[in-house]
């Protein structure tokens, strides 16, 4: 992928940490927020492996098949179970990692650079100029990915924040403090990390 290591570890950073509160709330809440939890902590690790820069952890060969099966798994499941936003990134990250093996050129030029290696030379090391993946399946998965972040950032404002300044303290403390709302927060630095590494391919 064309990304700078320095970017590829701060994708790490932020992914682990939210896999990490994901994992915390995986345990406590509602049925529905702790399935919730439990596909962002997925996704969250998965991204974090992922974005890891190669030139420091070399990805072995078989670690897109890894991620292919996995994934394919979870959005079949997301499907089955109607939460399409799961299915979508799921889906996402089956794509970002065919797309690293499954092109003739970047096939070729892991051959000749790794013996062999997989494509998914993580988010760093890589000098090929050829995009990776198909463009307009990219710009697609972009254009949702872009107003989710929006859409969902939009969300976290408190609703009453135009009504004076009194109200939005009440808001503040009743809606802003609370786990689902930190969840949400996490949902929309997940949806930026797939933003960024969709335009790393």
């Amino acid at each position: 992928m064309h990304t700078p290591s320095l970017v590829g570890w701060l994708l790490v950073l932020l992914c682990a940490a939210t896999g990490g509160y994901c994992l915390t709330r995986s345990r406590s809440g509602p049925p529905a927020q702790r399935v919730t939890a439990r596909c962002e902590a997925l996704m969250a690790v998965g991204m974090a492996v992922m974005a890891l820069p190669a030139s420091v952890v070399p990805p072995p060969a078989w670690s897109p098949w890894v991620f292919t099966a996995v994934f394919g798994a979870v959005a079949l499941w997301a499907l089955v179970r109607r939460h399409p936003h799961h299915a979508v990134g799921s889906l996402a990250m089956v794509y970002m990692a065919l797309a690293m093996v499954g092109m003739p050129d970047m096939a070729g030029h892991a051959a000749a650079h790794t013996g062999g290696m997989a494509g998914m030379a993580g988010m760093a090391g890589m000098t090929h100029t050829a995009p990776a993946g198909v463009p307009l399946l990219t710009g697609l998965l972009l254009a949702y990915y872009a107003v989710y972040v929006l859409a969902a950032g939009v969300r976290l404002v408190p609703g009453d924040v135009a009504a004076g300044p009194r109200a939005a303290v009440g808001a503040g403390r009743g809606a802003c403090a609370g786990p689902p709302v930190v969840l949400r927060a996490c949902q929309v630095a997940m949806g930026l990390g797939m933003l960024a590494m969709l335009l790393a391919l």
